[in-house]
C-alpha cells in the first residue's frame, strides 16, 4: 500500500488544499476486490473518496474512464476528481455512506421507489446503443460470452460446490450438468447484447438525497441486461418478498420499447439470476476461504436460497436444481 503522506500529497495537489491545513484520511472497509478505500476530510466537512487499487487486477484500471462515460450518458455515478495510474491512486466525489443494503429493514413504501430510480439508471445503461459505444477511449473487460459463462460456472464448482460443500461429483453427472449450464449460456448469450453493470447489488448502489448512484462498474462490459436485473433483483444481501420483486421487475418490463412478452421475460430472468448465482457462490467460497475474508460466508445461505428460488422457476435446470439441494444438505451438515 502507498505511503500514507503520499497518498495525501496526491489529494492536496488535486484539491488545491493548502499547507495549513491537514485532511484526515480514514480508512473504509474493503470491497474484495484488491483496492483499498479512504475517506479523506478537511476544512470543515469536505470529504473525497481515494481509492488505491492493485493494476494486476485489470478492471480496477478502467474505473475512471468509465466512470466519466457514465456521466457523458447520464447514469448517475461518482465524479472522478483525479486519476493517478502511476501512482494507482483514485480521487472520486463522496456519496456519503447510504446505500440500497442500508435500507433493506425500511418499509417496501420507502424501498420501493429507491429500487425503481435505480431501474431506471440501468435501463439507460441497457439502451445505449452498442455500435455508439467510445471504444477507442473506454477500456472494457471482455464480454459475456461462451468463456465467461464457463468461467462462472467453473468458479462455483470449484470454490463453493468443491470448497465450501466438499462435495465430489459423480463424472457422468457432471458431464450432464455441463452439457446443461453450457446450454444456459447459449440462451443467455441470445437475450440481447448490451451494456451491463456486471456487479450491480445493493452495496453498488448508493443513496444521496433519494438518488441512486452507481459505484464498482469497473468490471462493466457487453452482455445480457437479465444479468444485471438478476443481480439487483436477487441480491444475496437483502430479502424480497415474491410480490416485491415482481412488482420490481414488472416496472423495468413496462419501460419503454416494448420487448419480450412477460412470461418470456419471466423465464430469461430466472435463468440469468441463477447463472448470476452461481458466480456469486463461487465468490463467496473464494473470498472467505481463499483471501480470509470472512464476512463473504455469511451470504452463503442467503445465496443458496435464492439460487434454489431461481432453478424451482427454471424448468430448463433440472440437474442445477438437483445439485442446488445436494449443497443444501452438506451445508446444513456443516
Amino acid at each position: 500500500m502507498k505511503a500514507v503522506e503520499e497518498m495525501r500529497e496526491f489529494c492536496r495537489e488535486a484539491l488545491g488544499i493548502p499547507e495549513s491545513v491537514f485532511p484526515e484520511l480514514i480508512p473504509l472497509g474493503g470491497r474484495g476486490s484488491d483496492r483499498s478505500f479512504f475517506r479523506l476530510q478537511w476544512d470543515r466537512g469536505k470529504s473525497a473518496i481515494l481509492v488505491h487499487y492493485d493494476p494486476q487486477r485489470v478492471e480496477n484500471t478502467f474505473y475512471a474512464e468509465i466512470a466519466e462515460f457514465l456521466k457523458e450518458i447520464e447514469v448517475p455515478a461518482p465524479r472522478v476528481i483525479r486519476h493517478g495510474p502511476a501512482a494507482c491512486l483514485l480521487l472520486l466525489e463522496d456519496l456519503g455512506d447510504a446505500d440500497l443494503w442500508s435500507f433493506r429493514k425500511t418499509s417496501w413504501e420507502e424501498r420501493a421507489p429507491l429500487y425503481r430510480k435505480a431501474l431506471m439508471s440501468l435501463h439507460r445503461l441497457h439502451s445505449f446503443p452498442a455500435k455508439k459505444f467510445p471504444s477507442g477511449r473506454v477500456r472494457l473487460m471482455e464480454g459475456f460470452g461462451p468463456d465467461l459463462y464457463r468461467w462462472e460456472r467453473d468458479y462455483f464448482r470449484e470454490h463453493f460446490v468443491g470448497k465450501v460443500c466438499g462435495i465430489r461429483m459423480d463424472p457422468a453427472f457432471e458431464r450432464e450438468l455441463e452439457a446443461e449450464l453450457s446450454a444456459l449460456g447459449e440462451r443467455l448469450s441470445g437475450t440481447g447484447r448490451c451494456l451491463v453493470h456486471r456487479d450491480l447489488q445493493s452495496q453498488n448502489v448508493m443513496i444521496r438525497e433519494g438518488e441512486p448512484f452507481f459505484i464498482d462498474f469497473q468490471g462493466m462490459r457487453f452482455g445480457s441486461p437479465f444479468y444485471d436485473l438478476g443481480s439487483l433483483l436477487c441480491d444475496p444481501y437483502v430479502t424480497f418478498e415474491d410480490r416485491e420483486r415482481e412488482e420490481l421487475l414488472s416496472f423495468y418490463h413496462r419501460l419503454p420499447p416494448e420487448g419480450l412478452d412477460w412470461e418470456c421475460f419471466q423465464h430469461y430472468f430466472w435463468e440469468a439470476s441463477a447463472q448470476r448465482l452461481m458466480q456469486a457462490l463461487g465468490a463467496y467460497g473464494f473470498l472467505s476461504l481463499r483471501k480470509g475474508l470472512r464476512a463473504f460466508r455469511e451470504h452463503i445461505p442467503a445465496g443458496l436460497r435464492n439460487l434454489r428460488q431461481a432453478v424451482s422457476q427454471a424448468a430448463s435446470l433440472p440437474l442445477l436444481r438437483e445439485l442446488v439441494l445436494t449443497c443444501q444438505k452438506a451445508i446444513a451438515r456443516r
